[in-house]
């Protein structure tokens, strides 16, 4: 990530802020998640990236993710998540497989009403 994507993002968040205390009327979500994935190749690779933001955050990676090939940590700052997820190759693999059927299947149409 460079620097000026950093500060784009940040100051997209910030006038984000800004506008959604500016505007009461409008609605918002009970809670949002950004989400950051790391871009090294292999699993190794994604893990230690994983490691070193969990020591960032100070936090510890989280186990119930490993169920389904990811591995992740994340932060809570009020009802805002800060979560950095590596998808590791075994699920990469497996999603790979589930959407290989897509558009094989076709459901029948629904009665008309």
């Amino acid at each position: 990530m460079t620097h000026d994507h950093r500060t784009a993002l940040i100051n997209g968040l910030l006038d984000l802020a800004a506008f959604l205390e500016t505007h009461p009327d409008l609605p918002v979500p009970p809670s949002v998640t950004v989400h950051h994935f790391p871009r090294q190749d292999g699993d190794a690779a994604q893990r230690a990236e994983i490691d070193r933001l969990a020591a960032l955050l100070g936090t510890d990676t989280n186990h119930e993710d490993a169920l389904h090939g990811h591995y992740a940590t994340s932060r809570m700052f009020g009802p805002i998540e800060y979560r950095a997820v590596a998808i590791l190759a075994a699920a990469r693999a497996r999603y790979d497989a589930e959407i290989s059927y897509r558009g094989c299947i076709q459901p029948d149409p629904m009665p008309a009403t």
